[in-house]
């Protein structure tokens, strides 16, 4: 079973880029399920139901989140409903953490979470609530989008959870890392898969207007860079063949 996993989607920008290469890849690599991270699908900061609808027509089986899922207030009002996934480890009852998908007699499920270094945010701790998960949800195999901000954090938890999980996936920090791997145990990793989005944007935002917060220490609200886009991603082969694959595309 082959399982693309697309880095995190920046703006409608983004949605249209990977839109208009995904049925290449699809059939190139003969891709069975595909997962999209959506946290900053609308403006950069969350998911409108509008971008939602792009991602479910274009194919998208399931749409994890991160720290920006509730900031677009538009997602209270699907998400319950819906093929999103938010961090489990959100102490919320809106959404859910994880959902289990059918293919071909299997079972896939697909749990989100979100490391807490760095993260000014209230998080219960990722490392029980994955243990929690796996102990509660019986499945073939299991999928992690681990979205996170410290490089350490998510090969800790990589490897803690090697063998038990098929694979870590990294997310948030929008630029993709070379050490896609498969673990001394058998789970499939990768520290962070990249952002679908802005080339030269700076993670997304418009350059010009990030460079001047840093210049200046002034605060300048920053929309989403135009021109050259990419698209980042990896390819996970769960089953009998075992493996994971980079995917970088820009033009």
């Amino acid at each position: 079973m082959n399982i693309l996993f697309v880095g995190d989607v920046f703006g409608e920008e983004g949605i249209k880029y990977l839109e208009s290469h995904l049925p290449k890849i699809k059939e190139q690599y003969k891709i069975n399920l595909v997962i999209v991270n959506g946290e900053n699908a609308s403006y950069g900061r969350g998911m409108h139901f509008t971008h939602y609808k792009m991602f479910m027509k274009m194919g998208v089986n399931l749409v994890t989140m991160g720290n920006h899922t509730f900031s677009n207030v538009d997602i209270k009002n699907f998400i319950d409903k819906s093929n999103v996934i938010r961090p489990a480890n959100i102490p919320t009852d809106m959404g859910v953490g994880y959902k289990t998908i059918n293919y071909n007699n299997k079972t896939i499920t697909v749990i989100n979470l979100m490391g807490r270094t760095f993260q000014n945010m209230a998080l219960d701790c990722p490392w029980r609530r994955l243990g929690d998960i796996l102990d509660k949800v019986k499945s073939d195999y299991y999928i992690v989008d681990f979205h996170a901000e410290a490089t350490s954090e998510k090969i800790a938890l990589g490897l803690d959870f090697d063998g038990k999980v098929d694979a870590v996936i990294g997310t948030h920090t929008h630029v993709p890392t070379a050490d896609e791997t498969v673990l001394p145990k058998g789970t499939l990793y990768i520290t962070d898969v990249g952002m679908t989005g802005p080339r030269f944007g700076v993670i997304g935002n418009e350059h010009e207007k990030i460079i001047s917060r840093f210049r200046t220490g002034v605060y300048e609200h920053a929309g989403v860079e135009t021109g050259k886009m990419q698209l980042n991603a990896v390819v996970l082969s769960i089953g009998e063949k075992k493996g994971i694959k980079r995917i970088h595309i820009e033009d």
